[in-house]
């Protein structure tokens, strides 16, 4: 995987993925993450997360509208937590083979950029 900018992840469209390709080195995955703050690495490394606190209820709701919409054009999707009312976390990784391929970090610099309320 090549290790890309913000700027370049996020004119980049997810790819499907039906399996059949090896998930990207936990290096790499490393070195990717350098360019988005605030994601960390989980379960072993075949995972991706960020948390937020919000404002309010609503507004974790919307925020989480806005994830799906983003997630439905590019057609990766990402699992959404909601804990204690205002405390939102998104979890990406690839499904199809069970740990991280490109398309976690495009949507991962994709959801970076959605307002959120704090």
């Amino acid at each position: 995987m090549k290790i890309q900018s913000i700027e370049q992840l996020v004119q980049r469209k997810c790819l499907p993925c039906e399996g059949g390709v090896a998930p990207c080195s936990l290096g790499a995955a490393q070195q990717q993450l350098q360019q988005l703050g605030g994601w960390v690495l989980t379960h072993e490394g075949q995972r991706i997360r960020r948390d937020w606190t919000v404002k309010n209820f609503m507004a974790g709701m919307k925020f989480f509208n806005q994830c799906a919409d983003l997630a439905e054009q590019d057609g990766h999707h990402p699992d959404l937590h909601l804990e204690g009312y205002r405390n939102v976390s998104v979890e990406l990784w690839t499904h199809a083979i069970g740990g991280l391929s490109e398309n976690d970090f495009i949507l991962a610099a994709k959801i970076d950029q959605l307002p959120i309320e704090k």
